[in-house]
Formats: C-alpha cells, sequence, structure tokens
C-alpha cells in the first residue's frame, strides 16, 4: 500500500487509514479540524510558511483542562493588570519554528476574550492577556492543544533547567571539536612541514583521509548549531551569522573533498575544523559571561525560602510558600528567613534586612511592626500575620523586576539591530564580488598565484571574507553590557524595571527631587510645640485630625502628643478633607449638637480659611485652629540625609543640574537645598505643578530624572523620563516607579548614575570596536592577506574582546 502525507501534519501513513476528503487526506480526526479551522479564520498561510516541515498532530483534549480554573491554580500563576484583565505565563510545548509561532500568536489573538498573545522564540515563553468574563484559561488551552500544541504553567525551575541542558549540549559540541581539532592540527604540522621537505603523494593523500575523518564531525555535530540557526534564519529570510558560519565552513569543506579525491590543489580540512571550533568557543564564552550577569539574580532567588511553618487550628503546618494564604499565622524561628510579608503578631526580634535594603545593622521589630520576605530573624522566635501572599511579596516581586529588566532591551541595542539587519547580506554579496574580481582580474592579467591555481586562490579569498566578517561582536555589543550593568545595579541595591532606562540615566541633564524622604531622611520631629489652649477635648479632636493622615508631619504631631499628653481618644470627625500642599479640614459635633470647624496644615490653609496668624520660622510649620482660632502651633525639623551633599555635589560635576520641588515652606526648603548645595528650589507647590514642572522640562528638551516617594509624588513621577521611588523595603512602589531604590541611600542613587554612565560608555566602546573591526578586517580579507584560519581566529577574538571589554564595568 502506498504512503500520503497528512495534509496538515505532513506526516506520511498507508493510504488506507486516512481520512479521504476529495483530494485531501488527514491522519486523524484532530487534524482535519484544525485544517477547517485555519481556513475558516484565513489562517491558511500557515502551510506556506511550514514549507515541507511536520508537525505533531493535534493531541486528545483531556479531563486535567479543568485545574486551569481553580483557585489554587489561579492564586499562583494568574495575576490581574491595571485594566482588570487577567495575565499568565505560560510554556508552549511543540514549538520549533517561527510558523509555530505565527500559527499560535494569529489563533490566540482571533479568538475572543483574548486581549493580547506574545510568544517568545528562544524560551517558548507565552504571556497571555485575557478577559476572564468573556474566556475562561481552560478555554484558552484547549484552543492551543487543538491546533497540535501543548501548554503548561511557566515554571522558572524548568526554564533554568531547560538553559543548563542547553549548556552542557554545547559544552559537549564544544569539546568535541576542540578535540578533533588538536588531533588536526598535528596532522597539519606533518603537511605543511613537508611542503618544506618534501613529502609523497601517497603519504600527502593518508594526511588529507586523517583530516578528513576528523573533521566531519566538528562540520556537521559541533557544528549543527549554526547549520540550525542558519536554517531559521532563511526561514525567516535572514541572512545571519549563523549563516556566514556555516557557509563558509561548508564551501571550505566541499572544495577539500574535491582535492581528496583527486583534484589538484591543498585541501583545508584544517581550515573547516578551526573556523567551527574558533567560533564555537568564542560562543561558549560568551554564555559563560552572561552567566557571570545573572548570577546575582540566582543569589537573590537562593534567598526565598520553599516552605514556612503556619500556624492552623493551634497546631503547627508545613506549607509551600505558594500555598500560603493573607491572614495566615506564619511562625518564624531564630535563624529562619521570612517566606512572605506580614506583620508581627506575637514576640520581638532583630531581623537583618540587608538582603532588601543592603542595610547592614539589624532593625528591632516588635508587635504591629512590618516583616518582609527575605529577612532573617535573628533572636526569638516570632509569630506575624500574613499581608501578601508569595507572589506580591517585596523579594519575590524583586525577582520578577530583575528578570523583566533582564529581559528588555535598551533603544541604542534596536540601532544596533538595525545595522546588523543587512550586514550579512552585504558581506555575502561582498564575498561573491571578491571572489569574481581574483578569479577573472587573475585570469585576464594573468597573474601566477605561487603554483595555486586561479579558483583555488579566490575562493579561499572569498571564504576568507564570509569568516572574517563579524556581526556577531556587533550584535552582542548592547546585551552583554547592558546584563553586566543591570548587575552590578542590583547588587547595590537599585532595581531597574528595564535595561532602557541605564541609557535614559546615563544622557540625563536635570535631576528633579522631592525634599522630605529624599535629600532628607522623612522623620519629622517636632522641636517646639506652642499649645495654647490645652483642654483635652480640643487636644482629642487635634489628635483625631491627625489620625486620618498618612502624612509624614502628621504622624510626628501624632506622636508628640501620644508622648506629652494622657488619655488621648479618637473622635468621629465628620466631612474629612486633605488640601493638597496645604493640610486638612473636618467639622465635628458634640453631644449639644454645637458643630466644630477643624483646621490643620499650614500658614497657607489658614489664609484661605481667613485666619492671620503670623509666624515666622526656619523649620516646617503645622498650625491648628478651631472654629477660626488658632490653638496650638508646632514647628518641625527633618534631619538631611547622610551623603546628600557629596551627591548633589556629583551630580553637578556630571553636568546634571540639580531641582528641588517641595510642598513645603519657601524657607524651609531653601535652608535645606543651601546646605546640601542645592540652587534651584520651587517650594509650596502641589503634586499637579510638580508633574506640570517636568513636563516644561522635557519640552525644552532635557531628559529628566525624578526622585520621589513613589506615592504623593505618584504623578511627578509619571511625567518624568525616568521615576525613582525612595524607600526602604516596605515602601517601594513598583508599580509607580522606573527604578526601587530599596536602601533609600543617596550614596545608591549616585552609583546609579556612575554604573549607567559607565554602562552606556562601554556600549558605545563595543559599537566601536565591532565597526572598526569589521571595517579594518574586511578590505584587508578582500585583498588577500587573511587566510580562513586566521579569520575564524580573529573573528572569535572580536567577540571575545568585545564580552572582555564589557566585563570592565564590575571594576571600581
Amino acid at each position: 500500500m502506498s504512503k500520503v502525507k497528512c495534509n496538515h501534519c505532513h506526516l506520511e501513513f498507508d493510504e488506507s487509514v486516512m481520512i479521504k476528503e476529495q483530494t485531501l487526506n488527514f491522519c486523524c480526526k484532530g487534524c482535519q479540524g484544525v485544517y477547517h479551522l485555519l481556513q475558516d479564520e484565513n489562517l491558511d498561510s500557515f502551510y506556506d510558511k511550514l514549507g515541507n516541515k511536520t508537525i505533531q498532530p493535534p493531541i486528545e483534549v483531556n479531563s486535567d483542562l479543568n485545574k486551569f480554573d481553580t483557585q489554587s491554580f489561579e492564586k499562583i500563576y494568574v495575576s490581574s493588570n491595571d485594566d482588570g484583565y487577567k495575565e499568565v505565563d505560560l510554556i508552549i510545548e511543540g514549538i520549533h519554528c517561527a510558523a509555530c509561532i505565527w500559527l499560535n500568536e494569529k489563533v490566540l489573538f482571533n479568538t475572543d476574550g483574548i486581549i493580547d498573545a506574545n510568544i517568545n522564540f528562544t524560551n517558548n515563553k507565552a504571556k497571555i492577556i485575557w478577559d476572564s468574563e468573556k474566556i475562561a484559561l481552560s478555554k484558552i488551552i484547549e484552543k492551543i492543544r487543538s491546533i497540535g500544541y501543548n501548554a503548561f504553567a511557566y515554571n522558572s525551575k524548568i526554564a533554568d533547567e531547560k538553559a543548563s541542558q542547553a549548556k552542557r549540549d554545547y559544552f559537549i559540541r564544544m569539546m568535541v571539536a576542540v578535540f578533533a581539532t588538536m588531533n588536526i592540527m598535528m596532522l597539519s604540522v606533518a603537511k605543511y612541514t613537508g611542503f618544506f621537505t618534501g613529502i609523497t603523494p601517497e603519504v600527502k593523500h593518508l594526511i588529507h583521509i586523517g583530516e578528513f575523518i576528523l573533521s566531519t564531525p566538528v562540520l556537521f555535530y559541533s557544528g549543527w548549531i549554526f547549520y540550525r540557526g542558519a536554517y531559521y534564519g532563511l526561514k525567516n529570510r535572514i541572512l545571519n551569522m549563523d549563516f556566514l558560519v556555516s557557509s563558509g565552513a561548508t564551501f571550505t569543506y566541499i572544495y577539500s573533498l574535491f582535492i581528496l579525491f583527486g583534484a589538484k590543489g591543498e585541501s583545508y580540512f584544517d581550515s573547516v575544523s578551526m573556523i567551527i571550533t574558533f567560533v564555537l568557543v568564542g560562543k561558549y564564552l560568551e554564555v559563560i559571561g552572561k552567566k557571570s550577569a545573572v548570577d546575582t539574580l540566582d543569589t537573590i532567588k537562593s534567598q526565598i525560602p520553599l516552605e514556612a511553618i503556619v500556624i492552623k487550628d493551634g497546631k503547627r503546618v508545613e506549607v509551600a510558600v505558594e500555598d500560603i494564604c493573607l491572614g495566615d499565622i506564619v511562625e518564624l524561628k531564630t535563624g529562619d528567613k521570612a517566606s512572605v510579608d506580614g506583620v508581627i503578631v506575637t514576640g520581638e526580634s532583630s531581623f537583618d534586612e540587608s538582603s532588601i535594603s543592603g542595610e547592614s545593622t539589624p532593625i528591632y521589630k516588635t508587635i504591629d511592626d512590618v516583616v518582609l520576605s527575605g529577612t532573617l530573624n535573628q533572636d526569638s522566635l516570632v509569630q506575624y500575620r500574613v499581608t501578601k501572599t508569595f507572589k506580591d511579596s517585596t523579594l519575590n516581586s524583586i525577582v520578577t523586576l530583575l528578570e523583566d529588566s533582564l529581559a528588555s532591551k535598551p533603544k541604542i541595542e534596536h540601532k544596533a539591530n538595525e545595522i546588523s539587519k543587512g550586514f550579512s547580506v552585504a558581506i555575502l554579496s561582498l564575498s561573491i564580488l571578491t571572489f569574481l574580481v581574483w578569479y577573472f582580474l587573475g585570469i585576464d592579467l594573468g597573474f601566477d598565484y605561487d603554483g595555486v591555481n586561479h579558483f583555488e586562490k579566490s575562493f579561499i579569498v572569498a571564504i576568507s571574507v564570509i569568516v572574517i566578517a563579524c556581526p556577531c561582536a556587533l550584535a552582542l555589543a548592547t546585551p552583554i553590557a547592558s546584563l553586566i550593568g543591570i548587575s552590578e545595579l542590583a547588587k547595590k541595591g537599585l532595581l531597574f524595571k528595564e535595561a532602557k532606562f541605564i541609557e535614559e540615566l546615563a544622557r540625563a541633564t536635570k535631576l528633579v527631587v522631592d525634599k522630605t524622604g529624599t535629600i532628607t531622611n522623612g522623620k519629622l520631629s517636632v522641636v517646639k510645640a506652642r499649645v495654647m489652649d490645652d483642654n483635652i477635648h480640643k487636644l482629642n479632636l487635634l489628635y483625631s485630625l491627625l489620625d486620618s493622615s498618612s502624612h509624614p508631619i502628621s504622624i510626628s504631631i501624632k506622636e508628640y502628643l501620644k508622648n506629652n499628653y494622657k488619655n488621648l481618644t479618637l473622635k468621629n470627625l465628620n466631612e474629612i478633607k486633605t488640601l493638597q500642599a496645604k493640610g486638612m479640614i473636618a467639622k465635628y459635633k458634640n453631644v449639644d449638637e454645637k458643630e466644630f470647624e477643624i483646621l490643620g496644615g499650614n500658614q497657607k490653609l489658614m489664609e484661605e480659611f481667613g485666619i492671620r496668624y503670623k509666624f515666622d520660622s526656619q523649620n516646617s510649620v503645622y498650625l491648628f485652629a478651631i472654629n477660626k482660632k488658632v490653638i496650638a502651633t508646632f514647628e518641625l525639623k527633618d534631619e538631611i540625609k547622610e551623603y546628600a551633599s557629596e551627591f548633589v555635589s556629583n551630580s553637578i560635576k556630571n553636568g546634571i543640574e540639580v531641582i528641588m520641588l517641595t510642598g513645603d515652606n519657601e524657607n524651609v526648603a531653601k535652608q535645606v537645598a543651601k546646605k546640601v548645595g542645592i540652587k534651584s528650589v520651587v517650594a509650596n507647590i502641589n503634586p499637579i505643578q510638580k508633574a506640570q514642572y517636568v513636563n516644561k522640562l522635557k519640552s525644552e528638551g532635557h531628559t529628566v530624572i525624578m526622585a520621589g516617594d513613589g506615592v504623593n509624588d505618584s504623578v511627578a513621577l509619571s511625567s518624568a523620563n525616568v521615576s525613582v521611588a525612595m524607600g526602604n523595603g516596605a515602601d517601594i512602589s513598583i508599580a509607580v516607579s522606573d527604578i526601587v531604590l530599596l536602601n533609600n541611600s543617596l550614596k545608591s542613587l549616585n552609583e546609579a548614575f556612575v554604573i549607567s554612565r559607565k554602562t552606556y560608555k562601554f556600549i558605545k566602546q563595543n559599537l566601536s570596536i565591532s565597526l572598526i573591526y569589521n571595517l579594518v578586517t574586511i578590505p584587508l580579507a578582500m585583498a588577500g592577506f587573511v587566510i580562513p584560519l586566521v579569520a575564524a581566529l580573529s573573528m572569535s577574538l572580536s567577540s571575545l574582546i568585545v564580552v572582555a571589554n564589557s566585563l570592565r564595568i564590575k571594576g571600581k
């Protein structure tokens, strides 16, 4: 019985088992269904993209689909974005080419309820965003399975295992190439020695056979990765570096075969082996360089405990971190690390938070204090109530942020990619032109190539042009430096949401800073208080108004009242309103139904409500009034942060103008600015005005960096080119900022500018190195001054120079 191909999966089966449909043949109902699905969705061009490749028939849709809609699965793997849509990361199994990605993305995009679907070809990781009211995740998985693929939740451990397996495969191929090449070099010594001292044709033929035997596995086993890369490149109509390497080595191998089987000339099996080996060793060292750059991420990941002890019904139960729920009580013993964030309910202890903030001094914590995931309990047993699930906890958020930043690309990399797109086509064209010029010009002018025939000389020069060209160094220039830069920044307590912010930070011309919590510590203390009427009922109203605010001034005065007055109680205030950059207003009715108007804030607030009260002070001022009568005044002072003056000075030296924007009064702002060396100060402005100021600077062509607390300054932060959230681990606002400063230190912020400028400088150096290398070596190869062996060596060295230069970012 003859065999025929299935019109969907292209696999061959006996004609007798096929499902016939007019001129069509299908091996199963699944293939038949997918074929018609693609026709109905106008996606039949998939088969043009697939070509002659085969794919697996659709798998059976089985009962495990229900697990994707369970609460336990959603809790661990599914999140919600700002628009209320669901997000999940999946691994799609069965993808092996660009056509597979195209098919999956098209089918998913055309599915009602799916908002977005992006698949990364390098690791088959798909990020899918969908409307859960229109479609369930199980239906999405079912859709993927219906076209012949499978999907399961992305697991970083599985991804790491696959990466390690790929690295091992790379290493084995490299070692095979190195072993064979070393033996070929020994044979080549005999061959080239005989070239000068004399060698019989029989011995020379035996050497050729030995070189052929050793070079064949190097080309077709060790060099398989280049063939594979070239194939996928050609499938997508791209001539890449893999194509240049594989084509150069293959043409040289074929020419050497002609010599082996009787043609005149010299074989170049040794060059074939060395081309593959040198490039393979260079690629492997690149992998090692990247590995060192992401070691920081692995170190942070290793600090997350896999399990925790949870108190349930009075019993201690060991629970996986993914299964810990909000409100659970976690017990933390001495020497244990917290797995999730929470608030202490029992006990007290000192915590080492160096893994989060870089602060080496242990921090004492007691009941109601916050415990951060990844921090170490040093003293005694405590129990805390979980306030964030594992997915949202501080340390896991840091890991996620790092993973995203390592995967992103700076703008300059996109420019380099644009340059490298046409690089291989240009090199191939130059190689063909070189061959034609050397061959026909040599014949026309009767050149004598020292006994070497015209074809051989022209061929070897053309091969040298292909092999010596290095788009790889150009492609490596930006990503390797960015990876190392991101890694170094993470070590300093700086997390970049995307690598592109390195470039923005390096090109910054204006730095806008908030005063409280950025230049100052943000911990205000009352230095002078005047209470004109200390009636406990009136103080209770002040205490209640302060309790309604989370502003640093309110918190400090509330703390002062608690320490200096006893028996304060909270009252039920009505119509509480916050006036930006001014204060708060409220109303209160006593038992007699008498209404009181309460004001608390700065002089601007008092003037707005017709209260004239002159109060000159170099410190922050808070006035409290009842029924338009001021009954208490407070002066507060905030200490300037350590290293603030040096930070401002260093910024100015690097050509960055520092501008302070604050809602505080002008006297206080100017006093702080003068102490640290800031010349430009804008005071008494609200958050909207801050954002308008930032936008004005941007409209003037400046690259603006904004550093604030990530909450009160959220509008201005979102307006800047790059926003930096100041604050320790408990206060970081990942959603608002582009860069998270974990340790709240201006020294670290200064290092962010230094490392970013350094990284950007090395990126430009790398691009210059790769461009100069190609501009110098390609003409030399075209002129015939470089043999393929030297070309392969120099091409590998150019990539290694780029990697080595990038590693200098780690230096002081």
